[in-house]
């Protein structure tokens, strides 16, 4: 199933890509749409003969996961871009066209153009903001959660909080904790190494 002609075919309405992941045989996609939509869209995916799950249902939506064999050209040219960690989820999918938020650098915001140029996908850049701010690569929660870190001493050494007190002064499991930081982390790194050091 192409979700991207299913938008096209439901002209005006709005469906939404929660997440991706890319796996070691192609791409693991949610895919959610209004519950109006449910039987057309599970007929597309039977139809296409994709593996899929239903994750949810309610009044409201029907949330989907499947599993693409093939990298479709412009979530490989994100991936090739090094932006995939700085999408902004849900994307949005309406009338063919998938809307992205991302915060990025110049130069891997130049790599995703160049990767898009170069499997020929049409696109257009509705707006750029340039920011001097580094925690606006970080989502809101990542930035409660490193400043609480930071507040608290867990990134003093020798540390003056444990990775159990940071998680319970959140209110949050241990392990919730572990992936919010580690993924604020790689952000905050990845960022730093991809702009020129003077």
């Amino acid at each position: 199933m192409d979700i991207v002609d299913f938008s096209t075919n439901h002209p005006g309405e709005e469906f939404q890509i929660p997440a991706v992941f890319p796996t070691d045989t192609g791409l693991r996609v949610a895919f959610k749409a209004p519950m109006e939509y449910r039987q057309a869209v599970l007929r597309s995916f039977d139809d296409a003969r994709l593996t899929y799950d239903v994750l949810h249902t309610d009044n409201q939506s029907i949330l989907i996961q499947y599993e693409m064999p093939l990298i479709p050209p412009p979530i490989r040219a994100i991936l090739d871009s090094g932006n995939l960690i700085t999408l902004q989820f849900p994307l949005t999918l309406r009338n063919g066209w998938i809307t992205i938020d991302l915060t990025t650098s110049h130069e891997r915001l130049s790599q995703l153009k160049a990767e898009f140029e170069d499997t020929g996908f049409t696109y257009e850049v509705v707006s750029v903001i340039q920011s001097t701010q580094p925690t606006d690569i970080l989502t809101d929660r990542q930035q409660q959660f490193m400043l609480e870190a930071l507040q608290r001493g867990y990134y003093d050494s020798p540390r003056q909080c444990t990775l159990t007190g940071l998680a319970a002064e959140l209110d949050v499991g241990k392990s919730t904790a572990s992936r919010v930081l580690h993924d604020a982390e790689e952000r905050v790194v990845k960022e730093f190494f991809t702009e020129p050091i003077e």
